[in-house]
């Protein structure tokens, strides 16, 4: 025994305890105690290394576990009032699968009315997306509720899901369902970005901290043919029948701390000359502490699971934020797509309605003789090609209303719904957003502070912080000390067949006192029969290969994260760099789509009125009307670029909540809040009526 505990302390020297170690330069104090460390006050990490370059620390999303929910998945049921309550199912909240009376009171003359505020809101409310990842929110609530246990993490999808069909092209494409969702990937139990994360989770045990009470109750009828009387007392056969009541009590503790104890009883019956009682009454109990000494010490590792589980759920929660962030701004690419394609058709309707008048105008020029026959083809196969562009036109209006309605509702299997075309009601301002006078180092700066992408990498980097030294504690041998208490008492009847093997004759009445139960019971804690005692298992494995090679990768894994965490610096910089470019590469291009369109209308009003006078041709007009149209449409798909590069450029700074004035727990709780109020739109000019042509006969021209 001195040998093992000289053992147990040269081990304690030779290693250091890492569930207890200190970190040599801490973070500052936050404001928020559940606040993840800022990385640029990591100067040297959990492996003795210098930390990360001075970097902007995130700004923390609102802590989604303070909302108001009907159920708390991290809590578990307790037997308080309703002792079976934590043996009972947990029955979640049916799914909504129908649509808010929001986009009914949108729907007016069989029409939809639609704004972009009421757009992102209804999206709020019916998107799948979001309530997907809304169910995320509870998902990771039950491993902080399996990690308070001792248990291991069971992961949550913490990956973006994108790739949403719409709001991306004018044009129809082919495959993929309308507001239907991809895959997520990436999150707490995934590589991306290239890292791997596979030793999250790993190293020693916990301790399993919710108590365990096993019992067990049995009666057994035992009936022994004897091959030898001699040991029988002269019995053919020796009839036992036992009752057996045993039950055992586990459980574990932060500290690295077990304990069991154990309570035997019996009660037996025999025609066994040999025995002094029947029945016989055995009574015990032993209570065993168990502390492990090296490997498995602390709470640090026994306790790293709860740590884990709350950064996860804050993983969970700044990802429900950056769900948020790209599903609105894909509604608003869906929204500018529609209003481009509902002002293409409707310019489309104008170059008709001109084509068709000139034809009016070449036909009654041809029946009183003032134009040659040619001229009345060449506008008769313009009005073909615009009813072409128009039909084109207007089955991508109608694909754009379908996209639109996929994204705002949860149910289309209203005929009057499904039928109503929509109607965008709010069109881009070209007024400067603050955003495009500001630097790009203070947009930048912005964009770390705000990007939710940062603000995981850096839980996660925590979380690899505990992994690794959970793993350098499981280099550790196994060195646990233990202590044991019990007692034994027994009691019963005399046995009327027990036989003194003196004198040949039974036992005389009274010979063995009788002892009840509840005497011997308390025998065992008078000190009568003590089993007590004390040592030390030590366990240890002489080569540690998987240990050391686990403990190595998570260094690796975690120099990834590392490196994946200025990664997203770099990659968001450039982005935001980018869009700040392309917003004034939009604004110039808007500005030049603009006045060209106006030169273009201002050209074909010249054309006609010069055709009028008959100095010039149907050609001429034709050639004018296609080149407005041509201006109409590069004006449309500049306005679209600028109002989805500006939307973009929102994201990146990821303050489009803050913004539009949406409240992220209304979001997560799923509640209908206040319309979102978002600046930077107009109202819709009144389109213009075609100018007629004058049907005046044109003097002859000199062929």
């Amino acid at each position: 025994m001195q040998a093992a505990a000289s053992i147990a302390l040269l081990l304690m020297s030779g290693w250091t305890q890492p569930g207890m170690a200190q970190q040599p330069a801490p973070a500052p104090p936050q404001t928020n105690p559940t606040a993840p460390a800022p990385p640029q006050a990591v100067q040297n990490d959990t492996t003795g290394q210098p930390g990360l370059p001075q970097a902007p620390a995130p700004k923390l999303t609102e802590p989604l576990y303070l909302r108001d929910t009907a159920i708390d998945y991290s809590k578990p049921k307790s037997h308080l009032w309703n002792p079976i309550a934590p043996y009972t199912a947990t029955n979640v909240p049916l799914a909504e699968l129908g649509n808010t009376n929001r986009l009914n009171s949108l729907l007016r003359d069989g029409k939809i009315y639609l704004s972009l505020a009421d757009a992102v809101a209804l999206t709020l409310e019916n998107n799948y997306d979001i309530a997907i990842a809304r169910i995320n929110l509870d998902i990771a609530d039950t491993d902080i509720l399996r990690a308070k246990a001792g248990s291991s993490l069971r992961g949550i999808s913490t990956g973006l899901v994108q790739n949403t069909l719409g709001g991306t092209t004018l044009t129809i494409q082919g495959g993929g369902g309308p507001g239907a969702t991809s895959a997520g990937t990436g999150g707490g139990g995934a590589g991306v970005g290239g890292i791997v994360v596979s030793t999250q989770g790993g190293g020693p045990q916990p301790e399993f901290r919710d108590p365990v009470l096993t019992g067990t109750v049995q009666y057994e009828q035992l009936a022994q043919p004897q091959l030898n009387t001699l040991f029988s007392g002269g019995q053919q056969v020796l009839n036992t029948n036992t009752a057996t009541y045993d039950f055992t009590y586990n459980q574990g503790f932060v500290t690295g701390t077990s304990l069991q104890v154990g309570f035997n009883n019996s009660r037996a019956t025999t025609n066994n000359p040999f025995s002094n009682y029947s029945p016989s009454i055995n009574s015990g109990f032993r209570a065993t502490a168990t502390q492990h000494l090296l490997q498995g010490f602390g709470w640090g590792i026994n306790g790293r699971f709860v740590i884990q589980a709350k950064n996860d759920r804050r993983i969970t929660d700044s990802s429900f934020r950056q769900q948020l962030l790209y599903t609105v701004n894909q509604v608003e690419k869906i929204y500018w797509a529609l209003v481009s394609a509902y002002e293409d058709e409707q310019a489309k309707e104008r170059a008709l309605t001109q084509s068709a008048q000139l034809t009016a105008d070449n036909r009654k020029q041809l029946e009183i003789g003032t134009l040659a026959p040619l001229d009345v083809v060449n506008s008769d196969s313009a009005v073909a090609t615009d009813k072409q562009a128009l039909v084109a036109s207007q089955v991508n209006l109608e694909y754009q209303q379908l996209i639109m309605k996929q994204a705002i509702a949860r149910n289309l299997n209203d005929p009057q719904l499904s039928s109503a075309p929509v109607v965008p009601t709010d069109r881009v301002s070209l007024d400067r957003m603050p955003e495009e006078d500001l630097s790009p180092e203070e947009l930048v700066k912005q964009a770390y502070t705000n990007n939710p992408q940062i603000e995981q990498a850096v839980l996660n980097m925590q979380n690899n912080e505990i992994t690794i030294k959970a793993f350098k504690n499981g280099l550790l041998p196994t060195v646990d000390a233990y202590a044991f208490y019990g007692a034994n008492a027994l009691g019963g009847s005399q046995n009327p067949a027990a036989i003194n093997f003196n004198t040949g004759q039974p036992y005389p009445a009274g010979t063995f006192p009788t002892v009840d139960y509840s005497t011997a019971f308390g025998n065992l804690f008078n000190g009568s029969a003590p089993d007590k005692g004390v040592g030390v298992n030590i366990n240890i494995t002489l080569r540690n290969r998987t240990a050391q090679a686990d403990q190595a990768r998570s260094q690796m894994e975690y120099r990834q994260s590392q490196m994946r965490l200025q990664q997203l610096y770099a990659q968001i910089r450039i982005q935001v760099i980018n869009q700040q470019f392309a917003m004034t590469s939009d604004r110039a291009r808007v500005v030049a789509a603009q006045a060209a369109r106006d030169y273009a209308a201002q050209s074909l009003d010249a054309e006609e009125k010069k055709y009028k006078l008959g100095a010039s041709t149907t050609t001429n007009v034709l050639q004018q009307g296609r080149n407005l149209a041509t201006a109409d449409n590069n004006l449309i798909s500049a306005t679209a670029a600028y109002a989805n590069d500006r939307s973009g450029l929102m994201q990146l700074l990821s303050d489009t909540l803050e913004r539009y004035g949406i409240s992220i727990v209304n979001a997560a709780m799923g509640t209908t809040g206040p319309t979102p109020v978002i600046p930077g739109l107009t109202a819709p000019k009144a389109p213009e009526a075609p100018k007629p042509i004058s049907v005046t006969p044109n003097p002859p021209q000199q062929q």
